[in-house]
């Protein structure tokens, strides 16, 4: 898997993590051609937002989690979805909110997913 595969502009889809599937285990890590991911720790006050399976999967997992610092960089290869053994990645076209919609310019808008508060990095 290299970054041929990825035929998308910057930008345009987004990772994002569902916080009650992901256990850390960094394969996104390992096969993302543009480093769109990390691994750390989930924070206590980011917690509380997990169902009780989510909760469960943390502890067990000493919190650790995915998260996407450069998610701008991605391409929409793919590679994060296929590896994720807990099928925590999806791909969410990423949409911008015309000026001045919110009071800045420019700024990500929805996603389309309800849960995008909890599962967005």
């Amino acid at each position: 898997m290299d970054a041929r595969d990825c035929r998308q502009p910057p930008g345009l889809l987004r990772p994002v993590i569902d916080r009650n599937r992901c256990e850390g285990k960094g394969d996104c890590v390992a096969v993302c051609p543009h480093d769109v991911f990390s691994v750390g720790t989930l924070p206590a006050e980011r917690r509380k937002e997990l169902n009780l399976l989510g909760k469960l999967r943390g502890y067990a997992h000493g919190w650790q989690q995915a998260f996407t610092p450069n998610a701008d960089a991605c391409r929409a290869c793919g590679h994060c979805v296929k590896a994720c053994p807990e099928h925590a990645i999806t791909l969410v076209r990423h949409t911008r909110v015309p000026d001045g919609a919110n009071g800045t310019a420019g700024a990500p808008g929805h996603n389309g997913r309800h849960d995008a508060s909890i599962a967005a990095d």
